[in-house]
This record gives C-alpha cells, sequence and structure tokens, in this order.
C-alpha cells in the first residue's frame, strides 16, 4: 500500500464508547500502517479513510454534570475584574477574560461562545463515520477569542470547548481532521495581537432525545468538569 496523499485523503476517527483500548484501522491502495492514529488508552478508536475526518470522543463518566457544581446547586457567578473560578457558569454572549497558554506561549484572552447552532446528522456524510455516528446529532458550538494581554498569540488554537446536554452532562466531542465547512476550528492568523479578534468552532454530538444546550472551556488553568460554562 502506498502512503496516504494528504491532498485527497484525511482519517475519519470515530471513537467506540467501551471500556479498554481498541483500535481499528481501514486502508486502501492509497493508505499504509504507518498511517495508524496513535491514540491514548482513554480513547479507544475506529479509523475510516475519508475526504475529511475526525473523531468522536465518547463524554468522560462524571458523578456530577459538568460545570463544578452539582444538579440542584446554583451555579457560581462570574466574578468581576478576576479570573473566574472553575464553574462560573455566564450566558452564552457574554465573554470571560482567562490566561491563555499554548506550549511555550501564555497570555490572556477575552473567551465567549456566541451561539449554539443544531446540525443535521446528514452534515457528516463526508466523514464515512457509519455506525458510529447514528443517533446522534451534531451541534456547532461558535466562540469569540480576543487577544487581551501582550503576547502575540499568532498561529496558536483555542480548543478545549465542550458541549454540555440539557441535563448538564458532557457532550460527546467530533474531533475534525482537514476541513469541515460547517464548522471551522482555524488557529488563530499572524498578526494575532491585543485587541484583535477570530472565531472559532467546535462540534458536539448529542444523543437525538437530547440536545447541547451548554457549552464548557477546560483548557488551562482549568480542568474537565471544572472550567467555565455558557448556558
Amino acid at each position: 500500500m502506498k502512503p496516504i496523499r494528504s491532498s485527497r485523503r484525511a482519517v475519519a476517527l470515530a471513537a467506540l464508547a467501551a471500556v479498554g483500548t481498541l483500535t481499528m484501522t481501514a486502508c486502501n491502495d492509497d493508505a499504509s500502517s504507518s498511517d495508524t492514529a496513535t491514540t491514548p488508552p482513554a480513547a479507544p478508536t475506529a479509523a475510516a479513510t475519508s475526504p475529511s475526518g475526525g473523531a468522536i470522543t465518547p463524554a468522560a463518566p462524571t458523578s456530577a454534570p459538568a460545570g463544578g457544581a452539582a444538579s440542584g446547586s446554583a451555579a457560581a457567578p462570574a466574578p468581576a475584574g478576576s479570573t473566574p473560578a472553575p464553574g462560573t457558569t455566564v450566558k452564552v454572549g457574554d465573554a470571560v477574560t482567562i490566561p491563555f497558554s499554548s506550549g511555550s506561549t501564555k497570555g490572556t484572552i477575552a473567551l465567549a461562545v456566541t451561539s449554539i447552532e443544531k446540525g443535521d446528522p446528514a452534515d457528516l456524510t463526508s466523514l464515512n463515520l457509519g455506525d458510529k455516528a447514528k443517533g446522534l446529532v451534531p451541534y456547532y458550538i461558535h466562540y469569540k477569542i480576543t487577544n487581551a494581554g501582550s503576547t502575540d498569540l499568532s498561529f496558536t488554537s483555542v480548543t478545549h470547548m465542550k458541549g454540555l446536554l440539557a441535563d448538564g452532562t458532557e457532550a460527546q466531542d467530533l474531533m475534525i481532521i482537514g476541513s469541515f465547512p460547517k464548522c471551522k476550528g482555524d488557529s488563530l492568523p499572524k498578526g494575532f495581537t491585543n485587541g484583535q479578534s477570530a472565531e472559532s468552532c467546535s462540534v458536539a454530538m448529542s444523543p437525538e432525545a437530547s440536545k447541547v444546550a451548554g457549552a464548557e472551556y477546560w483548557g488551562d488553568p482549568y480542568t474537565l468538569g471544572k472550567g467555565v460554562n455558557w448556558k
């Protein structure tokens, strides 16, 4: 088998919600064993070729809804003039100013989830996810990033944005590999200095019987389930 030509193929990864590690690789006459995706033990995957691709990551098991508060308790308000505490909840459209780091680059950003858009399962057809996406509906979490510090953040990426279901639990992620016009998650552009803004997008997957009703940013200095939430 020949090496994958990146201009023609990308890998669509669909994570299986099963305990343990399972990796299956599909290849054709344009693929080779050297193209097998490397995944951590906690995220078992299956791979197949497609024009663009993604990885459905099952939600991590939690003892309480994501957002840092048990079900039924009041969400922590966003403190004014300081870094929001873990579990802070704000309204969709509101911005929070938080520390940001990407590798050795450290700065400050203002981050706001601007909308949560329901997609159509047909949107995923080009990813060739097959049964891995059966019964799931994509939601597109759109967010705005503004450089609020003095560090040039060119070419860094603001990721770690996760969907929250109607009951407060975590939605499954769809990590895009390649191009996906419905929800573009590009790196920050060149010259992203103080005051510059850009928009990005993250895909969350919801069972048909539920919906993605909120979002959580859990990048450093936060952790999954103890981040900043928009609802």
